[in-house]
C-alpha cells in the first residue's frame, strides 16, 4: 500500500492547483482522476474562461482573484505559457434592473462598488458611449463598466501546466483511475480505495466537482446541485471577422430582463472565425452520470435567437460546435472551502456555483494552507459548509 502526506481526489481546475501547490511545499502528494485530463466531461474546459478583478458576487472574492492574477502570471513565468490574456471587460445591465446573476442582486452596482474599493482600474459608460466604443452591440438603455485587466484564461493549459509542474516538485498522479470508497481511520490516516489500487494519506482534498456529492453524506451532498450549460460558437460573418478580435472586443456579460434567460456572455474571437457565447440556466438540475451531453440544432437555434439575434451585429445564426459544461451551485451560490464536518483531515474544496475558474490558482494555496497550517491567510469563514446546516 502506497502512502503519502496527501491525497487529492478530482484534478480540475482546485485540484490540479491544490496538487501542484502542495508539491511546490515539498508535501508528498498523490492526484487522483478517473479521466484523463484535462478531459471535457466536466466544469474545466471549453477554450476559455473569464477572469475579471471587481467581482460582484461579493467583494469577499476580490483578494482571492487578485491573489489568482499574482499566481497565473507566475506560473507563466514558470513554464513559458500564455495562460491568461487581458482584453478588456465590459459588464452589460439595464440602468434600473432586479435581476439576480449568480445568487446577487444589483451585480453591476455591486462590481462597481468592489472596484472603487479595492481601486481597480475601469470606467462607467453611458449607453451612447459604449456604442460608440463597441459599435457591435445592439443596445437601448444599459450601462456599463469597463475593467482593463479583464480578461480570459485557458482553462486546458491551466491545468496541465499546474500538473506538469506538480509532477516535476515530485508529485504522484494516477489518471483514469476511480475513487471508489473512502476510509477514514479517526485521528490517524485515510484510506482511498480505488479501481486499481489502495492508498493512505495523513490529509484528503476533495475537489472533485460534480462528483462531488458522491463522497459526502446525504445531508451535505444535497447542497450541491449540478446543472447542465452549453457553450456555443456562432460562426462570425465574414466582413466583421477583424471587429470581434482582441483589441477590438472585449469579454462581456450581458445582464438583462427576459423570463428564465437572465444573461449571457462572451469573448474575443480566438480563432477568427467564431464567437463563443453562453447563457446560464437553472431551471432543471442533473448529475455528472445522467446530463445529456448532446446539443441539437434546435438548441443551437434557441441560443442564437435568446441571445445573439437583436443584440450583437455581424454574426451568423451558424452554429459552428457546441459543448456541455456542469455548474455545481450551492444555495447561495457561494463556495464550499472548509474541513469536512467533524474531520479536519478532510478538506472539501467546492469553489462553484459558476463563478470559480478565475479564483482556482488561490484556491490552490488556500488548500494548501489547509493541509499544512490548519488555516488561510485570506479569510474563507463564508465559505464554511456549516452555514448550511439546518
Amino acid at each position: 500500500m502506497e502512502c503519502f502526506d496527501t491525497i487529492v481526489v478530482g484534478l480540475g481546475a482546485m485540484g490540479s492547483a491544490s496538487v501542484y501547490q502542495l508539491a511546490k511545499r515539498n508535501n508528498r502528494v498523490l492526484g487522483i482522476d478517473q479521466f484523463s485530463v484535462p478531459h471535457d466531461y466536466g466544469s474545466t474546459h471549453g477554450e476559455s474562461r473569464i477572469i475579471r478583478q471587481a467581482i460582484g458576487e461579493g467583494e469577499g472574492y476580490v483578494p482571492l482573484v487578485l491573489r489568482s492574477y499574482e499566481l497565473w502570471r507566475a506560473l507563466e513565468q514558470e513554464t513559458g505559457q500564455t495562460l491568461l490574456t487581458a482584453t478588456g471587460g465590459l459588464i452589460l445591465e439595464p440602468e434600473k434592473s432586479a435581476v439576480v446573476a449568480h445568487g446577487r442582486h444589483n451585480f453591476l452596482a455591486q462590481t462597481i462598488a468592489c472596484a472603487k474599493k479595492y481601486n481597480i482600474r475601469h470606467n462607467i459608460l453611458e449607453t451612447k458611449e459604449i456604442k460608440k466604443r463597441f459599435p457591435q452591440f445592439i443596445l437601448t438603455n444599459e450601462l456599463g463598466y469597463y475593467e482593463y485587466e479583464t480578461g480570459y484564461l485557458r482553462p486546458e493549459l491551466c491545468v496541465q501546466a499546474q500538473l506538469q509542474l506538480a509532477k516535476n516538485y515530485g508529485a504522484t498522479i494516477r489518471l483514469n483511475e476511480k475513487v471508489t470508497s473512502i476510509i477514514p481511520h479517526g485521528n490517524s490516516a485515510i484510506t482511498v480505495v480505488t479501481d486499481r489500487s489502495t492508498y493512505t494519506a495523513e490529509k484528503l482534498v476533495l475537489s472533485a466537482g460534480a462528483w462531488l456529492a458522491g463522497f459526502l453524506p446525504a445531508e451535505y451532498g444535497e447542497i450541491f446541485k449540478v446543472y447542465r450549460q452549453v457553450m456555443h460558437w456562432f460562426t462570425i460573418e465574414e466582413d466583421a471577422r477583424a471587429t470581434f478580435a482582441p483589441g477590438r472586443f472585449p469579454i462581456f456579460i450581458w445582464i438583462f430582463d427576459k423570463g428564465g434567460d437572465f444573461a449571457f456572455y462572451g469573448f474575443p474571437s480566438l480563432d477568427g472565425i467564431t464567437l463563443k457565447i453562453a447563457g446560464e440556466q437553472y431551471s432543471k438540475s442533473t448529475s455528472a452520470e445522467s446530463v445529456d451531453r448532446t446539443i441539437g440544432k434546435e438548441e443551437n437555434a434557441l441560443a442564437y435567437l435568446n441571445y445573439v439575434q437583436d443584440r450583437l451585429h455581424g454574426l451568423t445564426d451558424a452554429c459552428d460546435r457546441a459543448a456541455t459544461c456542469l455548474y455545481t451551485t450551492t444555495p447561495d451560490s457561494h463556495f464550499v472551502i472548509d474541513f469536512y464536518p467533524g474531520n479536519d483531515r478532510i478538506v472539501i474544496a467546492s469553489p462553484c456555483s459558476g463563478h470559480g475558474f478565475k479564483h482556482s490558482a488561490a484556491i490552490g494555496e488556500i488548500i494548501c494552507e489547509l493541509v499544512t497550517l490548519g488555516k488561510s491567510k485570506i479569510p474563507i469563514d463564508k465559505f464554511r459548509i456549516d452555514r448550511f446546516a439546518n
